[in-house]
């Protein structure tokens, strides 16, 4: 399983450290903070991917460590390791030299590495930022290539040549690619049609309405929520792994995949960016997000700025996907900063799978340990009892899998939608089982509620003196909705608004005033 998106090109950025890769890979990706980047050799460690767009032609960016012949330590190594990875699986290669410094025995060796692919290899000179310089990139001829583009990275200078070459070298389109286009071109009409007003916008009916044709309601109704729902499932499922140093995300993720897609190290911090792998699952795919460590507040504030970056990327990273896999150490247990991680993902809406990885090292357990761990958590960890648990081992691969399936199921409850005369019976059944307490002389009436969003389901309800509903009875009717319809792993929101029902004169009243 490679870490391109299905059916898609890749053009991997390779080079000695410090030429720029990363910064020529925000630049064409679109994203000036996608990958990290920092005046000094080294930051970038695994391969980083991001999705392009050319003249009509989409491909895959992948960022990667400097090569380097002699690395000098254990992670440094693994760096080259996934460099190669990277230009093993590209159909076009970008080789980064750097025109300000000029021609090194570094490029040098880098140009041996390369010279061994049977794949295209464009040479570009970066930091050519004047034409001096760009009269000085012509030394790099000597490499051998006949495609060699003056660029920089930082100004653009040069970029959309260096472009027009990328896209000229990819290979022709593939039946995946063509048929992802057709996809595209079908949701972007949708979408037209809808702006134009030629589909009906989903509209929420008052409660007179509801009650009239209740059946034909929510038919129309779940048919404007198909469509909706098929265009917004265009995009994979994005699973984040999540969670302090060193607790294993990395391994869980090259678990799933069955390869070393991202650096391994028992040194805390190992991970630096947000890494996206898109993989095959079932009928369509999922991306997988690796992401660094989340330190506490403190030691980041005060820590080198590339961690302040990663985890800010990190953080990034709970807010783009559609679930999140917190990753435990069961020897530590739960600690704060696990709590401080689920907080996040609750306030971005996002799925949660909790995943207590290195299961198979806990000393003296029994067949009851997890039941146990499970209850603390649960207790410790209240606001998200929703979330389901399940204990792995990246280091075995015991239930890696399940992980990943629990992620995806999910996913499709933060989709899940209930019909508006659905959700008014299973409301009035609640009330009518539990009335709200009477607050100063008044008790507030739930007149009506309908769902208005999904990821996360959203609902709202309409009703009488809302401010005086107390916390613990919208925690009931969360329940209630969850005893019924699940929504295993997801927050759900709920929304109450002011309804003053107008006073209307009894029938035939009106018309016996006409006579």
């Amino acid at each position: 399983m490679s870490g391109r998106s299905a059916g898609l090109p890749v053009v991997a950025l390779v080079g000695r450290p410090n030429v720029g890769k990363s910064t020529l890979f925000n630049r064409v990706v679109g994203d000036a903070r996608a990958a990290i980047v920092e005046d000094r050799a080294r930051t970038t460690r695994d391969r980083l991917y991001g999705d392009a767009e050319w003249n009509g032609r989409r491909f895959v960016v992948v960022d990667t460590g400097g090569l380097e012949a002699a690395p000098g330590d254990a992670i440094e190594e693994q760096v080259q390791l996934q460099a190669r990875l990277a230009i093993g699986e590209a159909d076009v290669i970008v080789f980064l030299v750097d025109a300000e410094t000029g021609f090194t025995p570094a490029d040098q060796d880098a140009a041996e590495l390369l010279r061994r692919t049977t794949k295209p290899v464009l040479v570009a000179a970066n930091k050519a930022d004047n034409q001096r310089r760009e009269q000085d990139a012509a030394e790099f001829f000597a490499l051998g290539w006949e495609e060699q583009y003056a660029i920089s990275a930082n100004h653009g200078r040069g970029v959309a040549d260096l472009l027009d070459a990328i896209v000229w070298a990819l290979p022709p389109e593939s039946q995946a690619e063509i048929a992802r286009k057709e996809r595209e071109a079908e949701a972007e009409a949708w979408a037209k049609d809808m702006a134009a007003g030629d589909l009906e916008p989903f509209v929420v009916g008052d409660e007179e309405a509801e009650e009239a044709d209740e059946a034909a309601s929510d038919e129309a109704e779940s048919a404007r929520w198909d469509a909706m729902m098929a265009a917004e499932s265009s995009e994979p499922p994005a699973i984040a792994f999540v969670g302090r140093p060193n607790v294993g995300k990395s391994s869980l993720l090259n678990a799933l995949l069955g390869e070393e897609r991202t650096i391994v190290s028992s040194v805390p911090g190992t991970t630096r960016d947000a890494i996206d792998t898109t993989i095959p699952w079932g009928r369509s795919e999922v991306v997988l997000i690796d992401t660094a460590g989340i330190k506490r507040r403190g030691k980041v504030a005060n820590g080198p700025a590339a961690e302040r970056y990663s985890t800010l990327r990190a953080l990034k990273a709970i807010s783009r996907a559609d679930v999140a896999v917190l990753v435990l150490d069961a020897n530590d247990g739960l600690t704060a900063q696990d709590a401080h991680v689920a907080g996040y993902v609750i306030e971005e809406g996002r799925g949660l799978v909790i995943a207590v990885n290195k299961w198979d090292i806990v000393e003296g357990k029994t067949h009851k340990s997890f039941d146990e761990f499970v209850t603390t958590l649960r207790r410790d960890l209240p606001f998200v009892d929703y979330a389901p648990v399940i204990s792995v081992s990246a280091k075995t691969g015991q239930r890696v899998t399940r992980v990943l399936e629990l992620a995806v199921d999910v996913w499709g409850e933060r989709r899940r939608r209930i019909g508006t005369g659905e959700l008014n019976r299973l409301v009035r059944e609640a009330v009518e089982r539990n009335p709200p307490a009477i607050v100063h002389g008044k008790r507030t009436k739930v007149r009506y509620a309908t769902q208005v969003g999904v990821a996360p389901p959203t609902f709202v309800f309409f009703a009488t003196e809302p401010a005086s509903l107390h916390f613990s009875y919208r925690r009931y009717l969360e329940n209630r909705l969850r005893e019924a319809y699940g929504f295993d792993g997801t927050p759900i929101r709920l929304v109450f608004r002011e309804q003053v029902r107008e006073k209307r004169p009894p029938k035939g009243r009106g018309a016996r005033a006409r006579r």
